[in-house]
């Protein structure tokens, strides 16, 4: 299947634009991916600074209380499940494919508000510091993020090459990782309260 840059900044773009409608949130919250597809810059590609797309997912128990969170190798803090999204993936399933290839939990499933809305539950562009080793300078993550259902008959097996750890956390541990993604999701019903 052949990849086009172009089709994807707009793809991206109107998701911004539409999720941003969505959840009242104001065009300046995407200042630096909307320069950037207004430049043409190849957002798809890890290689292109100063940021690139990545999708995370928001891993959920079966009743909505609880998150898995891993522990990110080179950030050093609890995250949700996430990474660099690959050409020719649409974005949901590029999320799904990072939840479980870190997580070992091969059951999971996009949950339907996604397909029905046609959106993502949150994007945050955040800062990731320099990593001289990898070439890598200073740059933005422009994180589309998704929400995740695990059934219980999962058994997590976390990548420890790629994580240091997984568990099982509280939802309101989410208030200081991604409160807005939080808040997104307590106003669609898509967790507990």
């Amino acid at each position: 299947m052949n990849f086009d840059p172009a089709a994807f900044r707009r793809h991206v773009g109107r998701i911004l634009n539409e999720h941003a409608g969505a959840f009242g949130l104001p065009d300046e919250r995407h200042a630096v991916l909307r320069r950037q597809i207004e430049a043409g810059d190849d957002i798809h590609s890890r290689r292109t600074f100063p940021g690139h797309v990545t999708t995370s997912a928001f891993i959920l128990d079966r009743t909505g209380q609880r998150i898995l969170l891993i522990h990110h190798r080179a950030l050093e803090r609890w995250l949700q499940p996430g990474g660099h999204y690959e050409p020719p993936d649409d974005l949901m399933g590029s999320a799904l494919r990072e939840a479980v290839e870190e997580t070992g939990m091969p059951d999971l499933a996009i949950d339907p508000w996604h397909r029905e809305a046609g959106l993502p539950v949150d994007i945050d562009s955040h800062r990731i510091p320099a990593r001289p080793e990898r070439d890598e300078p200073e740059h933005w993550h422009h994180d589309i993020r998704y929400v995740v259902r695990a059934s219980e008959q999962d058994a997590l097996r976390p990548d420890l090459r790629e994580v240091h750890g997984a568990e099982w956390r509280d939802l309101q541990d989410l208030e200081n990782i991604a409160p807005q993604g939080l808040r997104n999701m307590r106003a669609l019903g898509l967790v507990r309260p």
